[in-house]
């Protein structure tokens, strides 16, 4: 697995990472068992940046993570989040409260410091306030923590925080059916050396190329509960594009997939032929998913004229019908 430095911090991680927003069983139940075994089939493949957050399952897929390294010698980069707790959001944010939520990542992580911990999609306004990130300035000084980002929802917030000079990554939602990010991000994120971390790169995991208009999922999913943004921001769910009109623009990737790859494995080595980019992390449920995500990284890069195809059905298919702000 090829690495890339993340920012600021010096880390070296995999082009593909593992999102464990999964594991926490919100997306359904997963058991221990099988939890264990897409974290060991990332290991085996040489991905070694696994991102979790304080929420997801309320500290299960921290716990996970934790359970795994106490179990096998591997000493994986773990970036948590910080800041969508009820204890904290929307504007119950103290310095207190923050350190005590960090705290607790580490002892679920079983670390006395974290490598990464981003700021979890925090209102604007309270994270241009800056008392936030002053907070997390002094909790790196301290040693709480190594190195801090913020996952985002806007692009306009990437931009704040990305001339912010602590900051060392931004975590966004950027795949094929969220491309503005090159020409208004990235270029101000190399400029200020700091790291892209792509979050959704399958856009729920529509970009498979597996789902099918009835298509069903389970209550405890996200892409059945907050399918028109009824919990949290539509963006983080099919990326903000309508489930129907986003396998109507599938279909018509659907032949442009080169050969000897999935369409996922075309998604995700699109993602990776951005330079600014530094990981990918892509959700798994199973230990073959794990693998497959993994296999994109050592793909050939796409084609120029693929590049350009799919920049133009972005332009013409997908962006009119986005319904959040990008």
């Amino acid at each position: 697995m090829k690495r890339r430095t993340l920012g600021k911090s010096g880390f070296r991680v995999s082009e593909v990472g593992l999102g464990c927003w999964q594991l926490g069983g919100d997306f359904g139940p997963v058991e221990d068992e099988r939890a264990q075994a897409v974290l060991e089939a990332a290991d085996a493949a040489g991905i070694n940046f696994w991102d979790t957050a304080d929420v997801y399952g309320a500290g299960h897929s921290e716990s996970h993570i934790a359970r795994y390294r106490d179990t096998h010698a591997t000493d994986p980069i773990v970036a948590t989040k910080v800041g969508r707790d009820g204890d904290l959001y929307p504007d119950k944010y103290t310095k207190e409260r923050v350190r005590r939520n960090i705290e607790g990542s580490a002892r679920r992580l079983d670390v006395e410091s974290i490598d990464l911990v981003q700021l979890h999609c925090v209102p604007p306004d309270v994270l241009e306030a800056g008392d936030l990130i002053a907070w997390m300035d002094d909790f790196q000084s301290d040693g709480l923590i190594q190195s801090w980002g913020a996952s985002v929802e806007t692009l306009a917030e990437a931009q704040f925080v990305a001339k912010v000079p602590g900051c060392t990554s931004i975590q966004l939602i950027f795949n094929l059916f969220r491309q503005n990010a090159i020409q208004d991000l990235f270029p101000l994120a190399v400029e200020n050396d700091v790291g892209i971390i792509v979050r959704l790169p399958l856009a729920s995991g529509v970009l498979a190329g597996k789902m099918t208009a009835d298509q069903s999922f389970a209550p405890t999913d996200h892409r059945h509960y907050n399918r028109h943004g009824e919990v949290f921001s539509q963006g983080e769910t099919f990326s903000g594009v309508p489930f129907e009109r986003a396998l109507e623009v599938v279909e018509r990737m659907r032949p442009w997939v080169p050969g000897g790859m999935t369409m996922a494995q075309m998604a995700i080595r699109w993602i990776l032929d951005q330079p600014a980019v530094s990981t990918v992390i892509a959700g798994a449920s199973r230990p073959s998913q794990v693998r497959d995500n993994a296999a994109a990284a050592n793909a050939a890069h796409l084609s120029a004229k693929l590049h350009k195809d799919l920049a133009e059905l972005y332009k013409t298919e997908v962006e009119p019908h986005i319904v959040v702000p990008i």
